[in-house]
């Protein structure tokens, strides 16, 4: 990627990530379940995980190539978070980013099973043999995505966060929740883009730190919007997680303390950057927008 400018280098990433999903996806045949995959994956989306990716390969001097098997992986797995999460068993939403929810269009058995096969298809894709990657560091990076995604990252999240419906919990239980359920995987659209890349101990540790604290403002954030936002803007219906009665950070620390914290999360994110030899400014332009994202 080749520009100064945020809005630019997010077009051109989303751009580069949807041409490829595109092409990695089935073809939309008369199968419902292919249709369901493309639909759940090609229906917009920030597409802030691959870009994520895209600026550490950036940060780390190799292009974007170098990467793009492991932030369409993370996009396909976050794609089926989303159909699961929206099931009626689950968080119930008949609108996702201003369309229906693939099981409102497509049935729930076949949304299910369209979250399934993006699930394998991710994994697919990032064991994928790769000219400029060891099989043993692709390994690594296909246990990562593992470790984000299952009992100890994304699934893990949200089932937590359903048997926290209705129930009073701690500031230290509902960061657990989100670091998990949004969290991991955006560390993981960090940290494996920098293994990829052969980052170094230090600044591998401290791009850990930036991705986690990120991680948690992002859903920080996502917590205010539910509440401020309204549902055109953010594609979602708004006050969603009020009706059910969800751990929100506004619901157990007031509106205003939880925009204080998606702030305080941000700076500590900055701080860790400042630690990192190589020019950080694109890692800091995505900080920013995520902490006043308004969707």
């Amino acid at each position: 990627m080749t520009t100064d400018s945020l809005d630019d280098f997010f077009r051109q990433c989303r751009q580069r990530c949807e041409n490829q999903l595109d092409q990695i996806l089935p073809d939309s045949s008369s199968a419902p379940l292919q249709q369901a995959m493309r639909y759940a994956t090609l229906n917009g989306g920030k597409r802030i995980r691959p870009m994520l990716s895209y600026a550490t390969a950036e940060l780390l001097g190799y292009p974007a190539e170098h990467v793009d098997n492991i932030g369409n992986s993370i996009e396909l797995i976050h794609a089926y978070s989303l159909v699961h999460d929206d099931l009626p068993a689950m968080d119930n939403d008949a609108l996702r980013r201003g369309k229906p929810t693939c099981h409102i269009k497509y049935g729930e058995a076949q949304a299910i099973l369209a979250g399934d096969a993006l699930q394998a298809l991710a994994f697919e894709l990032i064991v994928k043999q790769h000219p400029s990657i060891t099989a043993t560091k692709q390994l690594e990076i296909a246990q990562g995505l593992g470790q984000a995604s299952g009992l100890n990252g994304m699934a893990a999240g949200q089932s937590l966060d359903l048997l926290s419906e209705g129930k009073a919990v701690s500031l230290e239980e509902l960061e657990t929740i989100h670091r998990k359920k949004t969290g991991a995987l955006l560390e993981a659209s960090i940290t494996l883009p920098a293994i990829a890349c052969n980052a170094d101990e230090n600044t591998l540790k401290h791009l850990t730190s930036f991705a986690q604290n990120i991680g948690l403002c992002f859903q920080v954030r996502d917590d205010v919007l539910d509440i401020i936002g309204d549902t055109e803007t953010i594609g979602k219906t708004q006050g969603a997680d009020i009706y059910a009665n969800k751990a929100t950070y506004p619901a157990l620390l007031g509106l205003e303390v939880a925009q204080n914290y998606a702030e305080t999360l941000h700076q500590k994110a900055i701080t860790a950057l400042e630690n990192i030899d190589q020019k950080t400014s694109r890692l800091c332009q995505i900080a920013d927008f995520i902490v006043f994202r308004q969707s």
